[in-house]
């Protein structure tokens, strides 16, 4: 089984576009969380675009009544990040290489380049008690280097995967895919992906063993709003519990 966790980023988006409390991403959080779902997922950026970290420390002080649920907060690791992550103390913390503007997320780690920072942030975050993911790109030679900053998981950046699906190139990619998972397997990394999964090419993406959690976001918040949201949730539930 997978877990699903969903990405609220999009909601705090469309609540900062109007400039009132709704829609409210606490109360989006509890009607997920009464669906069954079992992640919640954040990415606080700097200019607080979307989620703020007000919003951060409201969520998780609403799911200290959810054991079973468990907090993922994304994000750069500057020190005003680890700050709050620290502070607040989630399940987990996935680490991405992104630009303070940076529109959305676009390639993972590498690792080797960024090793003295990683090790030390890895560390602190071992420190809290915080279990790590490392975003990271689908090749086997990646995720080799991730041993060597000890972090608890990957996150694979499913981008080129969903952009490959239903073309001439998606058994390619996907194999890619599979053999940099097999290789995390081997080296004892936990394994979590995310990015343009979706209802469609989600199914094929979880023949990959060991998927221990997805992150939808963005498909899910449009999917929504063509199905309805409790429709959507109960389809990826399904897909998930596979």
């Amino acid at each position: 089984m997978t877990v699903l966790s969903i990405n609220v980023n999009k909601i705090a988006l469309l609540r900062n576009s109007r400039g009132r409390d709704f829609p409210n991403v606490v109360n989006f959080v509890e009607q997920a969380l009464q669906l069954g779902v079992k992640g919640i997922t954040v990415h606080p950026r700097p200019d607080e675009r979307h989620i703020t970290r007000q919003d951060v420390f409201d969520i998780s002080d609403h799911l200290t009544a959810y054991s079973d649920v468990e907090f993922n907060i994304e994000g750069y690791p500057s020190e005003q990040f680890l700050d709050l992550v620290c502070s607040v103390k989630p399940a987990q913390a996935t680490l991405v290489p992104d630009a303070p503007g940076q529109l959305t997320s676009d390639h993972g780690w590498d690792v080797a380049a960024n090793e003295d920072l990683l090790s030390d942030v890895l560390e602190r975050l071992r420190d809290s008690s915080i279990r790590s993911s490392l975003f990271i790109d689908p090749s086997v030679a990646a995720i080799e280097q991730v041993p060597a900053v000890k972090a608890d998981r990957v996150e694979l950046y499913t981008e080129e995967y969903a952009a490959s699906f239903g073309t001439s190139q998606e058994g390619e990619v996907f194999n890619r895919y599979f053999m940099a998972a097999t290789r995390a397997t081997e080296l004892g990394i936990g394994l979590n992906a995310g990015h343009d999964l979706d209802l469609v090419n989600l199914p094929r993406f979880l023949k990959i063993p060991n998927i221990l959690e997805v992150s939808i976001g963005h498909a899910l918040v449009v999917e929504s709003l063509q199905y309805g949201m409790s429709c959507v949730i109960e389809k990826y539930l399904a897909i998930t519990r596979v």
